[in-house]
């Protein structure tokens, strides 16, 4: 049998977080806390394909297996405690309010309440943006940063979390702001590069402009670049001219699930032990 945690008043320090992508949905148990081995999972993620088409009830499902596999794995959170989910749109209140990447069906889905009744326990879900920057935020590669710190990730589109003293400031589509006339994320995400075959130097040259943008409207004390392309940091950020200092993110791709999973330690339904 495998070895439950207890509650948080007892210590409780990992909770269940999972990432709804476009082609995949993974998820995985989480180290959390405040040493240095939190926001860590604890084995390896677990992984099924995206339902297509990823209709609300199809998503909801997989997001049944994928939380039965967790469930019976050691250190995995007492049965019935809160499961954290990041989604590809923003989410107020759980309830879902746009669909640039997703299955228009979605919008005006109250998504904590579809999963928390297929899963029979308490869901809370946000951006997978937000999830991200919150993962890197505490655990990576803006821990212990005061001040404003502003999560760009770099794939598909473009997301974006902005933090103030480690407080999420959620929803932030910076990927949707009109930059030279068009979507930003059209000319510069990471898919954006691949499109359109240029070459990382050019690529810099469109970041720059990007970020000299948003670093005039927010002035962060430090930029995180996450997303795909934070493996290979050399590439463009050598490229970049800035005030604020710029760095890639740690975390890589668990940075969803860890976010996820913090975010549903830290909202807790109300008498949750």
């Amino acid at each position: 049998m495998a070895k439950k945690s207890t509650g948080p008043s007892r210590g409780l320090h990992t909770a269940l977080g999972i990432d709804i992508g476009g082609t995949g949905m993974k998820g995985g148990v989480v180290q959390l806390g405040h040493g240095k081995k939190s926001g860590r999972l604890l084995g390896d993620r677990f992984r099924i394909p995206t339902p297509q088409p990823a209709s609300p009830e199809a998503v909801a499902d997989v997001l049944a297996q994928i939380t039965t596999e967790l469930d019976a794995r050691d250190g995995a959170p007492a049965p019935g405690f809160p499961v954290g989910v990041d989604f590809p749109a923003v989410i107020q209140d759980g309830i879902c309010r746009t669909a640039t990447n997703i299955d228009p069906s979605w919008i005006g889905t109250d998504v904590d309440g579809l999963f928390s009744e297929r899963l029979g326990r308490p869901v809370r879900t946000l951006n997978d943006a937000d999830a991200a920057g919150l993962a890197e935020v505490r655990f990576g590669a803006g821990r212990g940063v005061r001040g404003t710190v502003l999560v760009i990730t770099l794939g598909t589109g473009i997301g974006s979390g902005l933090f103030r003293d480690g407080g999420l400031v959620p929803n932030l589509e910076l990927g949707t702001i009109e930059l030279d006339g068009i979507m930003a994320e059209t000319r510069a995400s990471a898919a954006a590069r691949e499109r359109d075959g240029i070459d990382w130097p050019e690529y810099a040259e469109r970041l720059q402009r990007y970020f000299s943008y948003v670093e005039g409207i927010f002035s962060p004390d430090l930029i995180i670049v996450g997303g795909g392309i934070s493996k290979r940091p050399d590439d463009y950020l050598p490229h970049l001219t800035l005030r604020t200092p710029i760095v890639p993110a740690t975390l890589k791709n668990n940075a969803g699930i860890v976010g996820t999973a913090l975010w549903a330690l830290e909202n807790l339904p109300a008498g949750s032990d």
